[in-house]
């Protein structure tokens, strides 16, 4: 049986062109020849603003409620954002201040005992979104869920809390040493915004 809203999350990211074809090396030091990138989604609020309505609903359905969304910067903003718009709820995103540990910067805060849910828009290790968990305990808070709009972990990501995505992508990466499109004189670009491992 299809997924219509999987099906839609798909049409959205690819008519945006969050989707891109060619050569790229990841943040895992791992080539690829698609990349997702939904900043490109993001450009257009209507179609972010889709989503997040979809997400909400899919939080809703499955009982899951929060007080705050917080995401990591950069990726997770815009996502983080929209999400919270929908669910009629704070939002909040942590940096990198000196490129290290996530911080709480500008003024926000956690209230103990705060429901937060982790926003991130693509999921591949995992790392970024996991590294806020740290940040919402020590201030008394709980994560309730994790959400992303692409989940790229091929099942790996195993949080303590619920995980919900809104669609599964799945491209074939290589080790740079077995990567065809080097073997053939291509040069990876670095799309992310995280810096290599």
């Amino acid at each position: 049986m299809i997924d219509l809203k999987s099906e839609r999350v798909r049409q959205l990211l690819e008519s945006t062109g969050a989707v891109r074809e060619g050569h790229f090396l990841l943040s895992s030091g791992l080539h690829s020849d698609r990349y997702c990138q939904c900043a490109a989604l993001f450009e257009r609020p209507e179609a972010g603003g889709e989503l997040a309505w979809l997400m909400a609903a899919r939080l809703k359905a499955s009982g899951l409620e929060a007080d705050v969304i917080l995401a990591p910067a950069l990726g997770g903003i815009l996502w983080g954002y929209a999400l919270a718009g929908a669910l009629e709820i704070r939002s909040l995103f942590a940096e990198r201040p000196s490129g290290e540990g996530f911080e709480l910067r500008r003024g926000f805060e956690l209230a103990k005992g705060s429901r937060v849910i982790l926003a991130e828009d693509v999921v591949t290790t995992g790392k970024s979104v996991s590294e806020l968990v740290p940040l919402v305990e020590g201030a008394g808070a709980k994560v309730v869920a994790f959400a992303s709009v692409v989940d790229r972990s091929g099942g790996t990501f195993k949080p303590g809390a619920p995980f919900v995505s809104l669609v599964e992508l799945e491209f074939q990466t290589h080790k740079p040493e077995e990567c065809p499109m080097c073997a053939a004189g291509s040069e990876p670009i670095k799309p992310g915004s995280r810096a290599r491992p």
